[in-house]
């Protein structure tokens, strides 16, 4: 087995391009309209700031915005006090940073809310600008440790539901076709793809034989019409394309407006040179994907090559 990835450099650098200068979000809640400003315009260089003027209205926003690294809210509002509005986001959102701004004493209320988790820091009122920074620096540090540990285990996770499902393909599978809807689904939901395929190859053409998986809905096979498919059978290396809205040559393809996906991952799976089947990774946004990833991907490839020949050689085909 040859356990180098051509080009890896070249498809690292395209897949982690466009994370780089991503901020991190925050959000600022505050009753009063010139201190929702004030924190507006100190964060606004370093995160994307989404702005409340009430815990009702953070909570909407949290709802269409989805996950911050950093909260920060006043304590005393009408409607919603800034602990019963934080306590609120802790089921969804463990993994944020809650900062409490109060300007009065409200001991039980802070003790609590701090005891419990639900609050990483309080600031009194007036707050000192550096001082205010400083904490939202430590946060946002921590939010990262915290997601970086989180994804860690779950790809850890993954990665061995992935490999555990390739050798049961090879164990279990009583023909070849049963082999590869398993395959599929463990590499998609692996890599969170919204959508995998994996088409065998004969001749270095596709056939008929594939298994999907999608993680909504239908998904159609146009792997036939792809450009990237043929590229990959022919050169037997993975072919990337980060953000297809990006690139007007496949921006134009039908298949790709039609199906709304944005980034296309193709791995060729191959055995002493014969290419046995393609993988397709679909996602409906842009792609990052680290290198280690990579690395997985390629090895993993390998594994499926050596159970697709197992299965082909020595089960019966029906």
């Amino acid at each position: 087995m040859d356990y180098a990835i051509p080009d890896l450099d070249t498809l690292s650098r395209q897949l982690t391009s466009l994370d780089r200068t991503k901020k991190a979000k925050m959000l600022v809640v505050d009753d009063e309209p010139d201190n929702l400003d004030l924190l507006y315009r100190t964060f606004r260089r370093d995160f994307q700031v989404l702005k409340a003027e009430s815990g009702v209205r953070a909570l909407e926003l949290l709802a269409s915005e989805g996950e911050v690294a950093v909260i920060i809210s006043d304590q005393r509002m009408p409607e919603m006090k800034g602990t019963e509005f934080l306590s609120r986001t802790v089921p969804q959102f463990p993994d944020t940073m809650r900062i409490i701004l109060t300007g009065f004493t409200d001991v039980e209320d802070l003790v609590e809310a701090i005891n419990s988790g639900q609050v990483y820091k309080y600031i009194t009122k007036p707050w000192d600008p550096n001082e205010l920074k400083a904490v939202v620096q430590r946060a946002a540090e921590t939010y990262e440790l915290l997601k970086q540990r989180t994804e860690e285990l779950r790809r850890s996770q993954a990665q061995t539901a992935l490999l555990t499902t390739i050798v049961r393909a090879a164990q279990d599978a009583t023909h070849l076709e049963a082999s590869l809807e398993p395959i599929a689904t463990a590499f998609g939901k692996s890599f969170q793809a919204d959508g995998s395929i994996l088409q065998l190859v004969e001749g270095n053409s596709l056939v008929a034989s594939q298994g999907k998986f999608s993680l909504n809905g239908a998904l159609d096979n146009w792997l036939e019409k792809d450009p990237l498919v043929a590229a990959a059978i022919e050169s037997q290396k993975m072919q990337v394309a980060v953000n297809i809205p990006g690139d007007a040559t496949l921006a134009a393809l039908d298949h790709y407006t039609a199906s709304g996906v944005q980034a296309h991952l193709l791995v060729p799976v191959s055995y002493r040179e014969e290419v046995l089947a393609v993988l397709s990774l679909q996602w409906h946004q842009p792609c990052t994907l680290r290198e280690d990833e990579l690395v997985l991907l390629h090895l993993s490839a390998q594994q499926v090559a050596l159970a697709l020949t197992c299965v082909r050689y020595y089960r019966p085909v029906t």
